[in-house]
């Protein structure tokens, strides 16, 4: 599936009309056919056949995806006629950050009859203006371009995204017979495992122009199982979802595709870094000479095709083949390396591959992956880790991310359910509750003892919140949690990027961003492209400067994560108020945020002897506009009752304006085509909050916040 074909047709075409016939077998037997003859082996997810299969492991089906084995032809089939052509055109790069300087070391192939050609290779700047350009004879072709005043590409937040285009043209006289093209930005990057101060092991972190950034993101898997359905317009849109969401990276998960270029394109233009995963995910791999044949063609067509993008930030050998192959004792310290085959494809032939093809681009052997001879790839000192004590393993509660941490965690996460209306569209009318079977049906998660995600959603649910009795309930409570545990997870994880030579942790993925089918999963969108509150509150926890708060008996730690290159002078306003609305107390301070670093302290707060609510609002000290706030509440919440307060919502122009006279947990707003900057909020007495929207307000609103009733809000000018 990941290999293309180039085809010489000229022999076999005739005169007039031909035609052209594919021919494709029936994936799962033949799948089951080579495992016949080579061996059933350990896997997690879908047929064990699928290991011999070069094809789209999720189609067999997953935690989150049905089994669908759809067969053909996934990318353009084009007849193409030449007589000369360009091929292989690729560039090395090298950038002086300080001087704003860059050398393209450029090489090509000139193929077919070139008798009377030349080539020029030219750099075209982002405004199509001719940086430097080098007329050549054809054949194999170098070059050397220079820049002056380079523009530098920089991952979201920290600057622009300027894209400088590469050609190299074929031409005859003026007349341009062939040509190619790349888009590039001028960069330097590094991945970064250093010292972190006062503790084991070392960082694992991205530098991008000598710039440290915290790589806050998610997981990407294809965004729907019929892949042809997916349009270069859904893959922008997913993607500014993730870049709205303050997010800088995307993980692309080892069992989907080498995505299409219209999705690394859109991670050019936003600013995401793509960490991508060669297509190996949860399962021991053979390593045979014909399926280590495959490979090499397929990984070299994957690294020819995308090593230009700036985007792209490392490849990785593989998700979770490591700790699978510890599972059952073939990986992990005291075990020979032989014993684990695979090894061969991470360890020896795709860094080989990547060495050859994109040498100035790190290469890691797997997620999650340790170094070192038997290291455990669970380590949380070394390397990239998957944090699932949450939710999986143990079911840890969600207030205890901070103990999951590692120096860069590239999985975690918390199931809900996907939108009411993407459910009700999906629902026969008589399944329409939480507990019927297609709703279950709609739920993939489980272990080798069968589907458990709706008995660890009800867990989740029951340890944090009081019973929900409605479908509509169930999917508010389960998306609560979520967003509670995504708030927990980002700041716990974001602060402990604490300063050079301290950067504890290095970046959070969150499993995952999108879903392909209408599901019950861990995204923070769902197939319909609707956010989710906990997309809300990752755009929070990942702000260019985000704040957290906790409760603890008489004090109120807290946390200001700066993300700029310069440090930011704050005002701090801590409040605490009653569950009825009384302010029990205020405090101010005065801090100066690092740059690209975190402050904390712990505020003593006086005896309280009951639940409370505590907001920190952080101020830009010249303003005093507001640029961060979050609440911490006396929890579990289903031990007290928030059903009191009166919430008055109006509309000015395009915002919205929103108060309460007693504190409110998790207001969501809803309606179709709603686009406003926030939701998901949490609401003190007297401090009104205005939410601006991108597009005109409907005039309904739906609203629903814990232990309120759902009620309609008619703009402008409504209350509930």
């Amino acid at each position: 599936m990941f290999v293309p074909h180039r085809v010489p047709v000229r022999a076999r075409l005739l005169p007039g009309r031909n035609e052209l016939l594919l021919r494709f077998e029936p994936p799962l037997a033949r799948a089951r056919a080579v495992e016949a003859e080579h061996g059933r082996r350990a896997l997690w997810n879908g047929d064990s056949a699928r290991l011999h299969a070069r094809k789209a492991q999720y189609h067999f089906g997953w935690d989150w995806g049905p089994e669908l084995l759809v067969s053909g032809p996934w990318r353009a089939v084009r007849r193409h006629a030449w007589t000369a052509r360009v091929s292989d055109l690729a560039c090395r790069t090298q950038v002086d950050v300080a001087a704003r300087r860059a050398t393209l070391q450029v090489s090509a192939r000139v193929l077919g009859a070139t008798s009377g050609l030349r080539c020029v290779v030219e750099l075209l700047d982002p405004e199509g203006r001719s940086v430097d350009r080098r007329d050549l004879a054809p054949g194999d072709v170098q070059a050397t371009l220079a820049v002056t005043d380079a523009r530098l590409w920089w991952p979201r937040n920290l600057g622009a995204q300027p894209l400088y285009t590469l050609r190299a043209q074929l031409r005859a006289g003026d007349v341009v017979v062939a040509q190619d093209r790349r888009r590039i930005g001028l960069r330097t990057l590094r991945l970064v495992q250093a010292p972190v101060e006062g503790e084991a092991g070392s960082s694992f972190h991205f530098e991008v122009n000598g710039q440290d950034l915290f790589a806050g993101g998610a997981n990407w898997i294809p965004d729907d199982n019929l892949l042809e359905r997916i349009t270069p317009a859904r893959y922008r849109e997913r993607v500014a979802q993730a870049a709205a969401a303050n997010m800088n990276m995307l993980r692309i998960w080892g069992g989907g595709i080498y995505e299409h270029e219209a999705f690394y394109e859109a991670c050019d233009e936003l600013g995401l870094l793509v960490w991508q995963d060669f297509m190996f995910a949860c399962g021991l791999y053979p390593a045979n000479e014909a399926f280590v044949a495959s490979v090499r063609a397929e990984a070299e067509a994957a690294v020819r095709r995308l090593r230009h993008h700036p985007c792209l930030a490392l490849w990785c050998g593989n998700n979770e083949d490591y700790m699978l192959a510890e599972s059952v004792g073939l990986s992990g310290p005291g075990v020979p390396a032989g014993r684990f085959e695979a090894r061969i494809l991470y360890e020896q032939l795709l860094p080989e591959v990547c060495a050859a093809l994109d040498p100035d681009r790190p290469y890691w052997p797997g997620s999650p992956f340790t170094p070192g001879e038997g290291a455990k790839s669970s380590d949380a000192t070394v390397g990239d880790r998957h944090s699932w004590e949450v939710w999986h393993q143990q079911m840890l509660p969600y207030q205890r991310y901070g103990d999951v941490q590692a120096r860069f965690v590239s999985e975690f996460g918390m199931q809900s359910h996907p939108s009411l209306a993407l459910l009700e569209s999906v629902l026969p009318p008589g399944e329409r509750f939480a507990e019927s079977r297609t709703m279950q049906w709609h739920n993939k998660a489980g272990s080798a003892a069968g589907p458990d995600g709706h008995r660890r959603l009800s867990v989740y649910q029951a340890d944090n919140l009081r019973a929900a009795s409605t479908l509509a309930g169930h999917v508010y409570a389960t998306q609560f949690v979520q967003a509670e545990a995504m708030r927990v997870a980002y700041q716990d994880f974001r602060r402990r990027w604490q300063r050079p030579g301290a950067r504890a942790v290095g970046g959070a993925l969150v499993w995952q961003l999108n879903d392909c089918w209408p599901v019950t999963s861990w995204s923070l969108i769902d197939s319909a492209g609707t956010v989710k509150p906990a997309w809300h509150a990752v755009r929070r926890a990942l702000g260019p400067v985000a704040v957290a708060v906790r409760l603890a008996p008489g004090l109120a730690p807290w946390a200001v994560m700066n993300g700029a290159p310069v440090a930011r002078e704050l005002a701090l306003v801590l409040r605490v108020f009653s569950l009825d609305g009384r302010l029990l107390a205020e405090q101010h301070t005065d801090v100066l945020a690092p740059a690209s670093g975190t402050a904390e302290a712990t505020q003593v707060l006086p005896t309280l002897t009951e639940p409370v609510v505590a907001e920190l609002c952080a101020l830009d000290a010249a303003s005093r506009q507001e640029v961060a706030r979050d609440c911490a509440w006396t929890e579990p919440y289903r031990f007290y009752r928030l059903d009191g307060a009166t919430v008055r919502i109006t509309a000015d122009g395009a915002a919205l304006r929103i108060v309460a006279d007693r504190p409110v947990k998790g207001l969501w707003l809803s309606a179709p085509g709603l686009a406003i900057e926030d939701n998901f909020v949490d609401l003190v007495p007297g401090r009104e909050r205005i939410i601006a929207s991108r597009i005109a307000l409907p005039t309904t609103l739906t609203a629903v916040a814990l232990d309120l009733p759902t009620w309609q809000v008619r703009l402008p000018g409504g209350e509930g």
